[in-house]
């Protein structure tokens, strides 16, 4: 089929009538409008009108009896270039209904946004943002446990580098299942108790941990812990998500990677001095303070809403927005929100996720996720130490760990304060130009190292500054802001499934990853496995200019509004009248 003009808006159009639901009555919706499609194409007639629906504009089109859904099928009932002629002829009245909706979209964000300013960030949101983020604070524990462990670990227990690559990949491994768990748990139990059943696990996994004897112990205990690594990991940006009010979300969402970062300093700093299984009783402690706090915080609104307990809903927004805050309109937005995700579908079904309204921010979180793991910075985290060494590096590899371990720390700070101001889209733009960047270079010093390696005898600082600021890039953009947009873009009817199979997707990335770095190493070399990291962070940033939207300082009804307004499932009418 030839092309209708080289304008925007013939090809907006064209999918109008391709995508958008085609009512019986030969109407389709536009943004708020309806259009009747009025006219039967005739290769021997210009326009033949029919009768219109009422209170309806009237287009002349041209159209079949049978089937809207695919436009090429018009090619045997006339000329192509008769179509293109008659399409340009309701011209006038498509484009103010197309301005009228985008018109529509901007005055409904703006108007959110107004009515939000001037309210205060109480008490009780941030002591709720830090009691979950302290869930956080355990997970980079965790995390970096296997990095200062290594060699306790192999002298005592025997481990050798094959155990200790299963060692390392049996957390993301677990965690994989627990995403998958943490779906169901948090719409059948809800988040906060979700969040609560992560701290008994922690627990009972880090006394393993301390009394272990053999690897297999080891191993268990790994499990246990990444199942919860898991439920945890998915539900903390839900929570947050349901609880922050939009101003703050992103200062406040990404206190969980802030406290995330503080973990990894301590496991850094305390492995300097502590034994493997010393830091097994430390890791039994941590858990006990967020387990406390969970009991002082509510659980969401939108929970409570979804179990149609309204005013349990009603209570928990006014703890959340202050005794003062007139909590009525954002209740009524919750509840006006879920009744239209429940209108979409009677009843919630895993097949809802792949719906096209639920579809794109799926796959846009999916992506998120992709290039936030492929990028390798677990592979770096966890095997940080043994990255050093094998850089000659002139500086201590404790030391460089500790650094790289405080600069993935303050660089977190950095983007809670930027990340309101700027925007998530800019955060990771300069996210993965520096990762990029520092990454390719890194693997350039390997190549010289191995094949001529007096010219990096003066260099001996380059790995630390290189991995200094791929964590410092990554810590700005990658490392916080995909998790922060799974609790914003994912719609609400679909959130919980489709969260649990973002994270479930996340962690197996993350298993890729650890568990083939050491094997990546051995066959392809050091310089070649970081050029693929670095290569995979350039495509992530074609990636987030052509998908990922922006979604700072609007609310979750806005998003969702705003991503829903892309074409549904297509539909075709037994006949056009």
């Amino acid at each position: 089929m030839e092309k209708i003009g080289n304008t925007k808006k013939w090809k907006w159009f064209r999918k109008s009538i391709s995508q958008n639901h085609l009512n019986a009555d030969g109407t389709i919706k536009i943004g708020d409008e309806y259009i009747t499609i009025s006219t039967i194409y005739n290769p021997t007639a210009q326009h033949q009108l029919l009768a219109n629906c009422p209170n309806t504009p009237t287009i002349s089109a041209s159209t079949t009896t049978t089937n809207l859904s695919s436009m090429d099928t018009l090619q045997q009932f006339g000329s192509n270039k008769r179509l293109g002629e008659n399409l340009r002829n309701f011209q006038p009245e498509i484009e103010p209904l197309k301005k009228k909706a985008e018109d529509d979209d901007q005055v409904y964000n703006e108007t959110t946004t107004q009515k939000m300013k001037g309210r205060k960030v109480t008490y009780s949101q941030i002591l709720t943002a830090v009691s979950v983020s302290i869930v956080s604070f355990v997970i980079g524990f965790v995390t970096a446990y296997t990095a200062p462990a290594q060699k306790g670990l192999e002298e005592d227990l025997g481990i050798t580098n094959y155990e200790y690559s299963w060692l390392s990949g049996f957390m993301p491994l677990a965690a994989l299942v627990g995403a998958l768990i943490g779906g169901q748990l948090i719409e059948f139990i809800g988040r906060k108790w979700t969040i609560v059943a992560t701290a008994v696990m922690f627990v009972i996994s880090w006394i393993l941990t301390a009394l272990a004897t053999n690897v297999y112990y080891m191993y268990i205990a790994r499990a246990i812990v990444g199942l919860s690594v898991g439920i945890a990991s998915l539900t903390l940006p839900v929570y947050l998500g349901e609880t922050i009010q939009p101003e703050v979300r992103g200062i406040l969402g990404l206190l969980p990677t802030a406290f995330g970062n503080m973990g990894i300093v301590l496991c850094f700093t305390a492995g300097s001095y502590l034994t493997w299984y010393q830091l097994g009783y430390l890791g039994i402690a941590l858990p006990v303070p967020f387990l406390i706090l969970m009991f002082f915080i509510p659980e969401t609104p939108r929970w409570y809403v979804s179990k149609d307990k309204v005013e349990d809903a009603r209570k928990a927004l006014q703890y959340l927005r202050g005794r003062e805050a007139d909590v009525q309109k954002e209740l009524d937005d919750i509840e006006n929100s879920h009744q239209e995700s429940v209108k979409l579908s009677s009843h919630s079904h895993l097949s809802d996720i792949f719906k096209k309204a639920n579809l794109k921010p799926l796959v846009i979180a999916l992506g998120l996720m992709f290039f936030q793991q492929l990028s390798g910075i677990n592979a770096i985290i966890f095997y940080t130490t043994q990255i050093f060494e094998l850089a000659g590096s002139s500086i201590p590899s404790h030391i460089c760990t500790i650094i790289v371990g405080v600069v993935n720390f303050i660089a977190t700070f950095i983007a809670t304060i930027l990340i309101d101001k700027v925007g998530r889209k800019v955060l990771l733009y300069i996210s993965g130009s520096v990762m990029t960047l520092t990454i390719i270079i890194l693997g350039i010093y390997f190549y010289l190292l191995k094949n001529y390696d007096e010219l990096v005898e003066s260099i001996g600082w380059l790995p630390l500054t290189c991995l200094v600021l791929y964590v410092l890039g990554f810590s700005l953009g990658f490392g916080p802001v995909p998790w922060l947009m799974l609790g914003e873009i994912l719609p609400a009817k679909v959130r919980g499934s489709a969260a649990s199979i973002a994270t479930a997707f996340n962690w197996a990335c993350t298993f890729i990853v650890t568990k083939t770095f050491q094997d990546a190493l051995n066959v392809l070399g050091e310089s070649l496995t970081f050029w693929i990291f670095g290569v995979v962070c350039l495509v992530s940033l074609i990636f987030i200019y052509r998908y990922v939207p922006e979604t700072r300082g609007k609310s979750l009804e806005a998003i969702e509004r705003k991503l829903a307004r892309r074409p549904s499932t297509i539909k075709t009418p037994p006949s056009v009248v």
